[in-house]
Parts: C-alpha cells; structure tokens; sequence
C-alpha cells in the first residue's frame, strides 16, 4: 500500500463523525494528510499525532476550496 504525506494547516471548521456517531470539528491548526489506497484521506493533529479521521477526499478539496484547510508543503 502506498501512502502520501502531506503538511497542512486547518484554518476553519473541518467536520468529522466520531465515535458514538458525534460530529466533531478538528482543531485549527497545523497536521498531516495521508492520502490512501482506497482515495480516502487520513487527517492526523495533536501535539503527538495522537488524533485522525478518514475523510473521502472530496471533503478535503471542499475544505481546500472554501480555504478552510491550507497545504503546506
């Protein structure tokens, strides 16, 4: 399985379903995407990368597009 990764930074409101089926936001600020096999993408934040959610990458773009995420490198 091959994975890219990428730095990014979340400047707004990226939703996630979490356990128990609750829609959290991730938090503002810096993290990593893993672009999958299957196209979903992993977003991973926390002072130790100890937080992700697979989103389906159109969420992503949505979320690049409106500038609520920026890539950094």
């Amino acid at each position: 399985m091959q994975i890219n990764t990428h730095s990014a930074r979340i400047t707004g409101p990226v939703a996630y379903l979490a356990a128990g089926g609750k829609l959290r936001h991730i938090p503002v600020g810096p993290c990593l995407l893993e672009r999958m096999d299957d196209g979903s993408i992993d977003v991973i934040w926390g002072v130790n990368g100890q937080s992700s959610a697979a989103l389906p990458a159109t969420v992503i773009k949505t979320a690049h597009d409106d500038g609520l995420l920026q890539l950094v490198d």
